[in-house]
């Protein structure tokens, strides 16, 4: 008989601090803005993102990655945190080499110290040929010889922020919105 791929079950997965009555939490900007930027070739993937979007007062924003070739990758997956503080963390780093992105999705807003932050997942070829994904880790990663196009959806009104989150018990990139008399 051959093995199921499949589980016979569905997996829970209970976070260790106490669950948060809203599960995902959300915002809507009164207007967005929308840009197409081009990465460019030999850059890091943070710094060809971060830098002509803040040229241009974008600091908050969700982005698609269209795919392209790197010169290197490294990314992350997750894996079950042994300590027990939470129940997921991120493995070491892989390098991929030259590798194809094949699409990605990257979030932008500010760390806890105010600086910007890229959080960015995709899928990609690896120099092998293996198709992988994961974490992307967006300064290790140096965009190949041609640009790179990315979608960009700028909020004006949102900000992302990483704040603690009990329930995980790690900090996340989460909406803020200051509220208005309008």
């Amino acid at each position: 008989m051959k093995a199921s791929l499949q589980p016979d079950r569905p997996r829970l997965l209970i976070h260790p601090g106490p669950a948060h009555p809203v599960r995902i939490e959300s915002r809507q900007s009164r207007r967005g803005r929308h840009v197409r930027l081009t990465l460019a070739p030999g850059a890091n993937m943070f710094d060809a993102i971060i830098l002509p979007l803040a040229a241009i007062g974008i600091e908050h924003a969700s982005t698609t990655i269209l795919g392209g070739d790197f010169e290197q990758i490294e990314y992350c997956v997750a894996q079950v945190d042994p300590s027990g503080q939470t129940r997921v963390g991120y493995a070491e780093p892989l390098r991929a080499g030259r590798s194809c992105l094949i699409f990605g999705n990257a979030t932008i807003g500010k760390n806890q110290q105010g600086a910007p932050i890229i959080h960015c997942h995709g899928a990609l070829r690896a120099e092998n040929g293996a198709v992988k994904g994961g974490h992307i880790l967006t300064q290790n990663s140096i965009v190949g010889a041609r640009p790179i196009s990315v979608l960009v959806t700028a909020f004006t009104d949102i900000q992302l922020r990483v704040a603690y989150d009990a329930e995980t018990n790690i900090s996340l990139i989460k909406p803020y919105q200051e509220t208005t008399n309008e």
